[in-house]
């Protein structure tokens, strides 16, 4: 491999290398989407989720003291579903860098908190963390969940604001948990779709400063 800081690009894609041995635990690269791409940005100031689709779940905005920017933050309260999702206004993207802000509030069987992309008929992935769990995870959903990746982490604290990342670049999908990449896996399913926030069973989550960097579908 290239040493550090060396890159390639391939069309869109933009492949950052660090230097680490092809049989080090991390990835040696970083996907990463040209600074020029398109960004959308949600803080949830506003009062209400237009635009918003909610597949599963209580979700609604409220107040908080602590929310990382603003006074207004997006909760997901509902105890009783497997998961539930709710889809971000916005096109189809294929190529994407999506990150958002979680706070994992309460939860018995879970407390976990999740980036949707390429969510299409019901069909996406999701990658999220578990404030009950010592594992980060890449999952898709087809009428049930399957698993594709997973990497062990210390928990994300109850309480506490933390931040997911994922870049998703054709096939290839890496991952973060406050900062850090943790997974990075190839998976050609799903091509496309809308980008969607995800918490499972009881768990009880606030979101907040969610970005969204993509390229619309060709």
């Amino acid at each position: 491999m290239r040493g550090l800081g060396a890159f390639m690009r391939a069309g869109g894609l933009i492949l950052l290398f660090t230097g680490a041995a092809a049989a080090a635990p991390t990835p040696d690269y970083e996907l990463k989407l040209p600074d020029d791409a398109p960004a959308r940005r949600f803080d949830f100031e506003q009062k209400d989720l237009d635009g918003w689709k909610t597949v599963d779940g209580q979700w609604g905005i409220e107040e908080t003291a602590s929310a990382p920017s603003g006074k207004r933050v997006l909760v997901q309260r509902a105890t009783k579903n497997q998961f539930n999702v709710i889809v971000a206004p916005g096109e189809p993207y294929s190529d994407v860098d999506v990150s958002v802000r979680f706070k994992p509030i309460s939860g018995r069987e879970d407390a976990s908190g999740g980036i949707v992309f390429r969510f299409a008929d019901g069909k996406y992935y999701v990658v999220r963390a578990n404030a009950l769990e010592d594992n980060f995870r890449f999952y898709y959903y087809d009428q049930k969940r399957y698993q594709l990746a997973s990497a062990t982490v210390k928990p994300p604290a109850l309480g506490q604001w933390h931040t997911l990342r994922v870049v998703a670049v054709g096939d290839l999908v890496q991952a973060y948990l406050d900062g850090k990449l943790l997974l990075d896996h190839r998976d050609s399913r799903f091509r496309s779709g809308q980008v969607g926030l995800w918490t499972k069973s009881d768990s009880v989550t606030a979101f907040d400063d969610l970005e969204i960097k993509a390229y619309p579908s060709r």
